[in-house]
Formats: structure tokens, C-alpha cells, sequence
């Protein structure tokens, strides 16, 4: 399996009006898709959305469940990029599709719609992450922004 790391996913709908996070019946497996949005000249507005298939399990799926993920919902994830295949059961072919089996989830961010007077929102940050007035994340506890230098000089972007 190839390891990944993923970034601004967005837990996607559920298909065919299921939930966007689909548990199994012990709730030891929880499956959904996410959408990202990258660049493509070729495209309208030159963004393209790749969607994936995620699956999680024991420990992991828990902690879905706790985090209240919904549709909309921003995350970042290690994963573990694999392949699943089953049978379909009209034609009897074998199919197969990529998934990627989550080992850890974290929330990214809440994007509040721009054009919204209201201050209901939609998909609601955690916590620990409010939102501030402009819809982006407030300052983290002891003013941690999400970025830690590992020290020493960068080449790239020298310190003012």
C-alpha cells in the first residue's frame, strides 16, 4: 500500500440521498468520499474534482464518529491508498476502485459562505478552531498557528 497524505478534502454527499458517513452495523467501519478540488487548465475555471473512496476502522472510526463529520465538512488525512474489489451483482463482473483506508483525521477547516448574512453555519468548525468574522480560523490556543519552524534558516524565505 502507498501511504498518503491528503489536504482540504471535503467529506462529499451521500449518494442517492444516503448519509455523506455510512457505518456499518457494529460501527466498526465507517465508509464516505471526498472530493479535491486541483488545478486543470483544460477545465472550467481551471479546477477539476478528483473524488476518493475512504474507508476507517476500529479506533479511527470512532473518532469520526465523535468529530461529527457531515457533508461539507473539511478534513486532512494519512491515509493508506489500496484497491478494493468486489463482484457486481447485475452483470457479475469483477470491478475494482481505489480507496483509501484512513490512519488518521483531523478537521481542516469551516468555510462559511461569502454571500451568507446569517451566522448560522453550516458546517461548523471544532471547538478548539472557531471561526472569526472573515470565515477563517481564529488563532489556536497559546497562539499556535499550525506551523512550527523545525529552527534554522530557510533559503527560500529568510525571517524579516
Amino acid at each position: 500500500m502507498i501511504k498518503t497524505f491528503v489536504t482540504g478534502a471535503v467529506i462529499s454527499k451521500g449518494f442517492e440521498n444516503n448519509p455523506a458517513i455510512r457505518l456499518s452495523e457494529n460501527k466498526d467501519v465507517a465508509r464516505f468520499r471526498i472530493g479535491i478540488g486541483v488545478y486543470d487548465k483544460n477545465a472550467e475555471n481551471n479546477k477539476r474534482w478528483i473524488n476518493l473512496g475512504v474507508k476507517a476502522f476500529g479506533g479511527v472510526c470512532e473518532r469520526i464518529q465523535k468529530m461529527q463529520l457531515k457533508e461539507g465538512s473539511y478534513v486532512n488525512l494519512i491515509a493508506r491508498y489500496d484497491e478494493e474489489t468486489w463482484t457486481d451483482k447485475t452483470t457479475n463482473e469483477q470491478k475494482s476502485a481505489p480507496v483509501l483506508i484512513v490512519d488518521e483525521i483531523e478537521y481542516c477547516f469551516s468555510e462559511k459562505s461569502k454571500n451568507s448574512a446569517s451566522n448560522d453555519n453550516a458546517n461548523p468548525a471544532p471547538a478548539a478552531q472557531p471561526n472569526n468574522a472573515s470565515g477563517s480560523p481564529s488563532e489556536m490556543p497559546n497562539n499556535f498557528t499550525g506551523f512550527e519552524s523545525f529552527g534554522g534558516d530557510n533559503p527560500f524565505f529568510k525571517a524579516e
